[in-house]
Formats: structure tokens, C-alpha cells, sequence
């Protein structure tokens, strides 16, 4: 498909939808059909050594379909969403001089919309007031900083997970010094930031909910599988913190529980699986929100050829439109 095609002219390719919903998998076969690389949109995947719990492309996977975004921390090196801003509008600039098609895969859906929309320029932090709100997560109930949120901020309260102490305290922060909510900020500030250049289309993958929960468990049985625990540890014998913010993903936290002698290897894996479910429902209520995403329902493979003839077809059309 890429022949004879001009510099930058690339539409690019974003592919959303709930964690085990297949869009890994798709994202792959589409790259191949179309000449395609793939740019990761995974929080969790930029860091070395989360591997399993990532569910991340196997090196022979990258080594047929260049993978970027992956692999770029250790894991107790920062990682910010406007560094993932940054160096994917770079990769996707790459990909498209080259003449192929980016496709930005991932679930991750702030570091999307920083990507394909900009962040906004939040206030500094303000380490007295963090501390504040920590100590009182530490002595009262820490739901009880994600309720005061769901009052002042009641969009944002729906995209941050209550356990995600780190969110839900930088929310009350920009939130006490700004005196605003600060997704109201982030709207304001998207009206202000140009977008990606380039065609853009995006594709959201939405399977029925009893389907979806059966292929969450049944990823987590094969992460377990897989050696998820033998990983958790590895990490922690060289001496990376359990509070490391990478180590605080889903899977990670869980094993480290496991690890640390505070439940049972089934009462683990049974959290794992509610988590993991609950995750994926919050994922697609952000996803929800976005604008512009054709849905298409799928069961079954997570690659059909009626699928992968239709997002090609679309793939064509918006860059013969971009040629023209």
C-alpha cells in the first residue's frame, strides 16, 4: 500500500477498546495487510522488565512489526504523559516519512488523548499539600479522597480509579490551587493545543460483556501461566520497590500482595480477575467519551478477514483522499 506515496501523507491508525478485546492481535494483522508500524499506547509497557503482566508483543512479534513506545524506563525512572506526548508525535512523524502507516494501540487513554491532542499546562506541584492528602488516605478510609472528588470533579472522579491514590490526590491538587476542576483545565487547554497533524482514524474494538470477562480470566490464567509471579519477583530481588509506581499497575500490585504473604495464591488471582474487569469497564467509559471512534462489534478470533478488509478499505480511502 505504500508505494509511491508522498512524505507524511500516512493517515494514522488508532485502535481502542478494553483490555483483552483483541486489539493487540488486530493491530498486528492490520500492519502486515497495510505496511504498518506500531506505536504503543500502554502506561505500563514502556517500562524494561514488565514483560507478562503487560501482556506486551513477543520479540519475534517486534521483530516482524517494528513496536515503538516499548521498553524505554526502568522502572523506577519517571515516565510522564507528556514525555509519551512528545516522543509519539516523533515515532509517528517517523513512521509516516517512511511511507507507512502508524497505528497507535494501547489502552492507556490519557496518553491517547495527550498524543493525539495535547496536554494541558498544569500547576507545579504542591509537596505540603501531597502530603496532606496522603496522610489523610492513611488514616481515614482512601476512598474517602475519591468521594470529596467525585463532588468537586465529578468527570474526572469516573476516570480515575478510587485505589489510584496518585491520580486522585494530583486531582485535588491542580483542584485547591487552580480553584477549577482540572478536567475542565484539560478541556480548556485542548482548545489551545494544535492536534496531530494528518488524517486520523479511529477504530474501537467492543466485544459483549460475558465475552469480554471470559477472555479477561482467561488472560489472567495465562499470564499466570506464563510466569507473572517468577517476574513480580525478579523485579523486587533487584531491588525495585514495591511502591514504585510501575510496580503499582494491575497484576504487578497483586502478585506483590501475593509475595508478601497477605492472600493466598487463588484469593490472588480471583482479585486479579475482578480488577482486571473492572479496569477494562472504566476503560471503555473513557473511550466512550472520545470523539470520532467508529465501534465495531466483534466475537470470536480477535483477527477476522471481513474486519481486517473493512479498516483496510478505510485505511485507503482516507489516504487516496490525503493524495488527491
Amino acid at each position: 500500500m505504500n508505494e509511491g506515496t508522498g512524505s507524511g501523507r500516512a493517515p494514522l491508525v488508532v485502535i481502542v477498546g478494553a483490555t483483552g478485546s483483541g486489539k493487540s492481535s488486530l493491530a498486528v494483522a492490520l500492519a502486515e495487510r497495510v505496511g504498518g508500524e506500531i506505536v504503543s499506547a500502554d502506561s505500563m509497557q514502556v517500562y524494561r522488565g514488565l514483560d507478562v503482566g503487560t501482556a506486551k508483543a513477543t520479540a519475534a512479534t517486534r521483530r516482524r512489526i517494528p513496536h515503538f513506545l516499548v521498553d524505554l524506563r526502568d522502572p523506577d525512572e519517571s515516565f510522564t504523559a507528556a514525555d509519551y506526548r512528545n516522543l509519539a508525535r516523533a515515532a509517528i512523524s517517523d513512521i509516516r516519512e517512511r511511507g507507512c502507516v502508524p497505528i497507535m494501540v494501547g489502552g492507556t487513554g490519557l496518553y491517547l488523548r495527550a498524543c493525539l491532542r495535547g496536554l494541558f499546562d498544569g500547576p507545579g506541584e504542591d509537596f505540603a499539600l501531597r502530603r496532606m492528602l496522603r496522610r489523610e488516605a492513611r488514616r481515614m478510609d482512601p476512598l474517602s479522597l475519591h468521594t470529596r472528588l467525585r463532588e468537586l470533579d465529578p468527570a474526572s472522579a469516573a476516570c480515575i480509579h478510587p485505589n489510584d491514590l496518585f491520580r486522585v490526590v494530583r486531582a485535588l491538587e491542580v483542584a485547591a490551587i487552580t480553584g477549577r476542576p482540572i478536567s475542565t483545565l484539560r478541556e480548556d487547554s485542548r482548545r489551545r493545543h494544535e492536534p496531530v497533524p494528518g488524517p486520523v482514524l479511529l477504530f474501537g474494538l467492543e466485544r459483549s460483556r460475558g465475552e469480554l470477562y471470559r477472555r479477561i480470566d482467561d488472560r489472567v490464567e495465562e499470564m499466570m501461566a506464563r510466569g507473572l509471579v517468577d517476574e513480580v519477583w525478579r523485579l523486587l530481588d533487584r531491588g525495585y520497590s514495591p511502591g514504585l509506581k510501575a510496580l503499582r499497575g494491575i497484576g504487578y500490585r497483586h502478585i506483590i500482595e501475593y509475595l508478601s504473604g497477605r492472600s493466598t495464591l487463588a484469593e490472588t488471582v480471583d482479585r486479579l480477575k475482578r480488577d482486571t474487569r473492572r479496569y477494562a469497564k472504566r476503560q471503555l467509559t473513557w473511550f466512550r467519551h472520545e470523539e470520532g471512534v467508529a465501534w465495531y462489534p466483534i466475537e470470536g478470533p480477535d483477527v477476522s478477514e471481513p474486519l481486517l478488509r473493512t479498516l483496510s478499505q478505510r485505511i485507503e480511502e482516507a489516504w487516496a483522499a490525503k493524495t488527491a
